[in-house]
């Protein structure tokens, strides 16, 4: 159940701490947002140290469909109506500088990165659409709207982005980790004022950077109440079609399509984490149905932060832990928002104003009704009966029988059939 990335990329490897480590910035979390954090800081002759649990980019970024694109759904004209235009144009601007940023680093690495315009398309709301045109005709952006595309099956309409991109993420990270100051291995178990503790030494350090998915400090922030988190599904095909782009559904439990080589990747079958979802049977269905002679070789599953609001939490942890920072909640749009926090977060660290930093400041109002929905399901599985709980905070533990797991409906953490932990917030087994 391994993803595509994972068979054909050599990534680099690292040691584990071994005793007393001082530093100036601590990055907590060895994914794609944490990386480029240390990448930054290591460009501008910062003193850093990253400590990951596992192996770099072995959890969420190994699984992403890398996509790079600041065509997150039909964001903007949601952004238009509860943010303003300020905002709606601070975050086009931050995630279209992302794309930039990554089209400029990948020109002198082998990533497989390719220019493909970007589709959000509809079955059946052609009005959201013509909203999102109109939206970000305000916002002085230039897209297009088609009436048809190259997909197998009939839409109201689709809104493209011209010039975005697709990569092969690890393959990319493989070439910009090669000098950075990696600590794999080095499970953080244990954070006190300007000290981490780890399975193998302890960090001294003046600021934190947490990049660790969900964050792991629950005393701060109330990031348990301004998140959950949502499974998705992929297959890879052999044999399937050969799109002009990358196509997203609007509807949250849509479809996403885009190729890889010979390849063509379908997700979808989403559901939130302990909840039931269409899985890959819901894919496999489909691909027998309009890709009857393609081979399925691979499958594999991720996971998503998801906001109150679709905006991501890049920026001061909370008010009250100066000098430590998060980015986290990407609402499935991970490596444009990777590359976005790591800039956001980068000059922060060095006392820089950042011009697109307020839209996604992680203490902004949190009065959504996602937000409701959210305390519902922690209160819920809290008074749910269960031998099986979440060691994070306590929710009772649902059975995964798709992926064999037990999965936490209320903060998405994951653990193997024995209780192994496999996705945080939980820190433990």
């Amino acid at each position: 159940m391994d993803s595509i990335w994972s068979e054909n990329s050599n990534m680099p490897h690292f040691e584990s701490l071994k005793g007393t480590k001082k530093t100036d910035v601590l990055i907590i979390g060895g994914g794609m947002a944490g990386i480029l954090c240390a990448y930054f800081l290591q460009q501008q002759g910062i003193d850093y140290l990253l400590a990951e649990g596992g192996s770099i980019c072995g959890k969420i970024t190994k699984n992403t469909t890398a996509k790079i694109t600041s065509q997150h759904g039909l964001i903007y004209r949601q952004l238009l109506k509860k943010a303003g235009e300020e905002k709606a144009k601070q975050y086009l601007d931050a995630n279209q500088k992302a794309l930039q940023m990554f089209r400029t680093l990948s020109e002198k690495i082998d990533c497989d990165f390719e220019t493909k315009p970007a589709y959000v398309y509809s079955l059946n709301h052609r009005q959201k659409l013509e909203e999102e045109m109109k939206a970000l005709e305000t916002l002085g952006f230039s897209a297009k709207f088609y009436e048809q595309t190259n997909l197998p099956f009939p839409v109201a309409g689709a809104v493209a982005f011209e010039k975005q991109a697709q990569f092969h993420p690890l393959k990319f990270v493989a070439k910009i980790a090669e000098n950075l100051n990696i600590y794999e291995n080095t499970f953080v178990t244990e954070l006190k004022p300007h000290m981490a503790k780890t399975d193998c030494g302890e960090i001294l350090f003046d600021r934190v950077i947490f990049a660790t998915h969900f964050p792991i400090d629950n005393k701060h922030g109330l990031y348990f109440l301004k998140m959950y988190q949502h499974r998705s599904y992929v297959i890879a095909l052999k044999g399937g079609q050969q799109l002009n782009g990358m196509y997203v559904d609007e509807a949250m439990c849509g479809m996403s399509f885009r190729n890889y080589r010979e390849l063509l990747f379908i997700g979808g079958g989403d559901h939130r984490t302990g909840k039931n979802g269409g899985n890959w049977q819901e894919l496999r269905k489909f691909a027998n149905r309009y890709y009857p002679k393609a081979e399925e070789i691979a499958y594999w599953a991720t996971q998503d932060c998801m906001t109150l609001d679709s905006v991501p939490y890049i920026g001061e942890y909370s008010p009250n832990m100066p000098g430590c920072y998060v980015a986290t909640g990407f609402n499935k749009w991970g490596m444009t928002s990777s590359m976005a926090a790591a800039m956001i977060l980068c000059d922060l660290i060095m006392g820089k104003e950042n011009p697109y930093a307020a839209v996604f400041c992680p203490s902004r109002n949190m009065m959504k009704p996602q937000l409701l929905i959210n305390g519902y399901e922690a209160i819920t599985n809290l008074l749910t009966f269960s031998k099986k709980r979440c060691p994070h905070m306590g929710c009772a533990l649902k059975w995964n029988a798709a992926e064999h797991s037990f999965d936490c409906p209320c903060h998405g953490s994951r653990f193997t059939k024995d209780g192994t932990v496999l996705d945080n917030p939980a820190n433990g087994n």
